[in-house]
C-alpha cells in the first residue's frame, strides 16, 4: 500500500471515530507519551536553565528516538500505519472541541469562557462574547495546520518516521519552546526546528482555507496579514481564515493578568461576533480537510 493511501484511510479513520474516550481512559494517548519524554529530557539537561547545547541534544534525541520508533512501526505493515497515523491526526477532535465553544457561549458567556479555556493558553476570565469566539476561530486554524495539514504532510514526506519526528518536535515546542528564564536558551532549538517543519505546512494550510472559500485571488492582502502576526506560521492559517468568514481575528488579549496589543489580522472584517462566525469556521475546516483528502486520493492513485 503506497504511503498515499494509507494517509487517505487515516484521513477517513480519524474523521469518523475521533479519539475515542473509552480507549484513552485506558491507555496514555501517543502525545502524552511524547510528553513524558520531553519532560524527563527537560528534567536530566535543564535542572539549573540549561543552555542552547544542552537542548539541541534534547531535541536530537527525541527526534531520534521518534525516528526509529516510527521506522519499527511502519515494517509491521499498512494497517498499523493507518492506525498510527489516525490516532496522530486531530481533525474530529479539534472540531470537537471548537464547537464545544460555540454550543456554550449560546448557553452563557461563562460557558463560552471555560470551553475556549480548554483550547487556549492566554486570560479568558474577561474576555466578551467577540473576544472568546475570535480565540475559538485563530485555535481553529492554527490546529488546522499543526494538529491535520502538517502532519499528513509530513507524513506524505517521511512516511510513519517523517510524522512521528514531526508530533515529537511539536510536542517539544509546546512545552519547551517559550522565552522564559528557563527556557529562553534550553528551548530555543525546539521552537527554531518546529517553525522550520511549519513552514510549508502553514501555507499549506492557507491555500486550503482560501481556495474553497473563493479568497485565494486576495493572497497578497492576506501574506500581509500574515506578516503581522507575531509567530512566522501561525498568522497564515488566521489571515485566510478571517478572509473566508469576514472577521478581524488576533488584536488585543491578555497573558499572565497583562494586556498586550497585537495588530488584527485581517483587521477590515467584522470585531462583533459569536457563535455563528464559530459555525462559519467550522464549516471552512472541513472544507479544507476535504480539499486535502481529495489531493491525497490524487496522489494514491496517480502519484
Amino acid at each position: 500500500m503506497s504511503t498515499a493511501a494509507i494517509l487517505f484511510f487515516a484521513l477517513l479513520l480519524d474523521a469518523i471515530m475521533g479519539e475515542p474516550k473509552w480507549l484513552w481512559d485506558r491507555l496514555p494517548h501517543p502525545a502524552v507519551l511524547m510528553g513524558r519524554a520531553v519532560s524527563l529530557l527537560d528534567n536530566r539537561f535543564n535542572p539549573a536553565h540549561g543552555g542552547f547545547k544542552a537542548g539541541a541534544l534534547t531535541l536530537v534525541l527525541l527526534m531520534s528516538g521518534a525516528y526509529l520508533l516510527g521506522w519499527g512501526l511502519s515494517q509491521l505493515g499498512g494497517v498499523v500505519q493507518i492506525l498510527v497515523t489516525a490516532i496522530l491526526l486531530a481533525q474530529r477532535s479539534l472540531v470537537q472541541h471548537v464547537r464545544e465553544v460555540a454550543d456554550g457561549l449560546r448557553v452563557s458567556l461563562g460557558d463560552g469562557r471555560r470551553a475556549v479555556a480548554m483550547i487556549v493558553s492566554r486570560d479568558t476570565g474577561a474576555m466578551d462574547r467577540s473576544a472568546v469566539a475570535r480565540s475559538a476561530i485563530e485555535s481553529a486554524a492554527e490546529n488546522l495546520s499543526d494538529g491535520v495539514i502538517a502532519p499528513a504532510f509530513w507524513f506524505l514526506v517521511g512516511g510513519l518516521p517523517g510524522l512521528m519526528v514531526y508530533k515529537v518536535v511539536n510536542t517539544a515546542d509546546s512545552m519547551i519552546g517559550y522565552r522564559t528564564p528557563r527556557y529562553e536558551y534550553f528551548g530555543k532549538a525546539a521552537a527554531r526546528m518546529d517553525d522550520v517543519m511549519n513552514w510549508l505546512p502553514a501555507r499549506l494550510t492557507c491555500a486550503l482555507i482560501a481556495l474553497p472559500a473563493g479568497v485565494a485571488g486576495a493572497w497578497r492582502a492576506i501574506a500581509r496579514d500574515a506578516a503581522q502576526h507575531r509567530s512566522p506560521n501561525a498568522g497564515w492559517p488566521e489571515a485566510a481564515m478571517a478572509r473566508a468568514i469576514g472577521v478581524a481575528l488576533a488584536g488585543p488579549r491578555a497573558y499572565d493578568g497583562k494586556m498586550q496589543e497585537f495588530p488584527w489580522v485581517g483587521g477590515a472584517g467584522a470585531r462583533i461576533i459569536g457563535p455563528e462566525a464559530i459555525d462559519a469556521a467550522l464549516h471552512r475546516l472541513w472544507q479544507a480537510w476535504g480539499l486535502m483528502l481529495g489531493l491525497v486520493l490524487i496522489f494514491a492513485l496517480f502519484g
